[in-house]
């Protein structure tokens, strides 16, 4: 009965043990496994399904980049729209100090109309 116990817990200390002494005497090296050029490579489905992937992943965040660009550009675009909207009350600001209020309006309403036909 005994031995019945003993033998399935001897089986996995059977396999271990050392397969013996290494013949260069270097026993604290790894033993040596096949060298098998082809194991590393994939199946043709398997490199076009990565292909697949990462042309999608290159896709997404290209969309992203132009996303984050087109932002950016409307940031600039209306800091620039304001900045000009500044400039021009404060010349016409300065044109009201030495002129009539009511010409200075007629002059806005003229710029305007010449703004719209160069457009």
């Amino acid at each position: 009965m005994s031995a019945e116990v003993a033998t399935p817990a001897a089986a996995p200390q059977a396999a271990a043990q050392p397969q013996g002494m290494r013949k260069n005497g270097k026993q604290w090296h790894k033993p040596k496994t096949a060298f098998r050029p082809t194991s590393g490579q994939t199946s043709y489905e398997k490199r076009q399904a990565d292909r697949v992937a990462t042309a999608a992943v290159k896709a997404k965040e290209k969309e992203m980049k132009e996303e984050k660009e087109a932002e950016r550009q409307r940031r600039m675009q209306a800091l620039k729209d304001k900045r000009a909207a500044k400039e021009e009350k404060a010349r016409y600001e300065k044109l009201a100090e030495t002129m009539h209020r009511k010409r200075v309006e007629r002059l806005k309403r003229k710029e305007k109309r010449n703004k719209l036909l160069k457009s």
